[in-house]
């Protein structure tokens, strides 16, 4: 059972008899009269049992909108229902409004919809939802918790999708919209033209122009259908908050971008997610499909306190191809971490793939070396510069064993992953 403010209230109100008549019994009436009207609006209170709670399926959004979540109340009894229903969520689901005054009459079902804003990326439960049926005072109130299942799936927020227009317009001048009429590595027969001036004469079609009395040559394009393998590390390093983001949200912004713009560079995207174990996995999908199937795997995703075994990664990129492609490991530049696991096995990886390393770099870091006005900042300052130093001789020993290293601020790696990206493309380098 529960008791409103009206109870309160009702016991307050008793001070006017007690100014009256000054005595104990007068307050000891008072007191058993409020109980008893109280335990009276009880037993007239609808019980909760007669309340039939269901929730509608659950919905997606991505993390910082809002989102809405509802339950279909029915009163399966013979008298009206006067409560106040409570939807519960975890915290982290951000349900804003999510207490519901109700009036229900006999047979009668109501749809209560919540709002729910969450804050953290991932699946947000329900947690238990609670009724409160008043009596006619609204003195008293009978209370029940039920067990109604809900989740609301939390999806990356996918910000550096700003960048795709101008990215896109980049690779139109690549694709098939736009051949080349030079052949290089890379490139592939797209049609045949004819012959002007300024052409390169190794580009004729002998037979087309012994057909057609003049002079034809061939047209080029970049190769299509190449692959494009995102590795995305879950390990410990990928937990640290950068910029008040945790890092793998961050690479997962970054994964995102590349994935879309390759998609519709015609190449074929996988994504392999895991430390020491392969945690999710996306094959090559259609080009229409393929980021809600990356979404989808990338939002149950968590940091794991363990560190990242990259030859069990490494077994999972050769099964999924053995011809050469473009892979791009998408972890921390943390020298303790790579230099214990993950050189071993890039001497391996570098000879059939081209291999990227994305890393996601603090700009507190650049911001704490340049402050020395004091003495405990020159000590922030030497620290700094010790950590910026370490990671930059890590990425030169990257950069000796054929791996091109692109360490840059949340905001920017993505852009810089994807403009790499078609360099690779322009040069015929996939």
């Amino acid at each position: 059972m529960a008791v409103s403010w009206r109870f309160p209230i009702l016991v307050l109100v008793g001070l006017v008899a007690v100014v009256i008549q000054p005595t104990r019994e007068t307050v000891l009436l008072w007191l058993a009269l409020s109980i008893v009207l109280t335990v009276v609006d009880l037993l007239f209170a609808v019980s909760p049992r007669r309340l039939g709670i269901q929730r509608e399926g659950g919905s997606q959004v991505r993390l910082g909108d809002s989102g809405t979540t509802a339950l279909l109340v029915t009163n399966t009894g013979r008298r009206t229902l006067r409560g106040l229903v409570r939807d519960a969520w975890q915290p982290s689901a951000g349900a804003t409004v999510d207490r519901h005054r109700l009036t229900l009459k006999s047979g009668e079902r109501r749809r209560l919809t919540t709002i729910v804003v969450p804050t953290r990326r991932g699946d947000r439960l329900a947690d238990r939802v609670t009724v409160r049926s008043f009596g006619p005072l609204g003195l008293g109130a009978r209370q029940r918790s039920f067990d109604v299942g809900g989740v609301i799936r939390a999806l990356p927020p996918f910000h550096s999708r700003k960048h795709l227009p101008s990215r896109l317009a980049a690779l139109r001048q690549l694709d098939g919209r736009s051949a080349v009429r030079i052949r290089g590595q890379g490139t592939e027969f797209d049609s045949l033209r004819d012959y002007v001036e300024g052409d390169d004469v190794r580009s004729i079609d002998w037979r087309a122009t012994a057909r057609r009395q003049h002079a034809v040559v061939r047209t080029w394009q970049p190769e299509r259908d190449r692959r494009v393998i995102l590795v995305l590390d879950t390990s410990r390093t990928s937990a640290g908050r950068v910029e008040d983001m945790p890092r793998l949200d961050s690479e997962m912004d970054a994964a995102l971008l590349l994935a879309a713009l390759a998609s519709r560079a015609g190449d074929r995207v996988d994504l392999i997610a895991g430390d020491r174990w392969v945690r999710a996995r996306v094959g090559s999908a259609s080009r229409t499909a393929l980021l809600a199937e990356l979404v989808q795997a990338m939002s149950p995703l968590e940091p794991a306190l363990l560190e990242a075994s990259w030859p069990t990664l490494a077994a999972a990129i050769a099964d999924t191809s053995r011809r050469r492609a473009l892979v791009v490991l998408l972890t921390s530049l943390e020298p303790a971490a790579i230099e214990e696991s993950l050189l071993p096995t890039l001497a391996t990886l570098t000879t059939h793939h081209r291999v990227v390393v994305a890393s996601v770099s603090d700009p507190a870091l650049t911001a704490m070396a340049a402050r020395r006005g004091t003495t405990a900042e020159a000590y922030d300052a030497a620290a700094a510069e010790r950590t910026l130093t370490l990671r930059q001789r890590t990425a030169d020993v990257l950069g000796r064993l054929g791996v091109t290293v692109i360490d840059a601020d949340p905001e920017h790696l993505p852009p810089r992953l994807a403009d790499h990206y078609l360099l690779l493309k322009s040069q015929g380098l996939l």
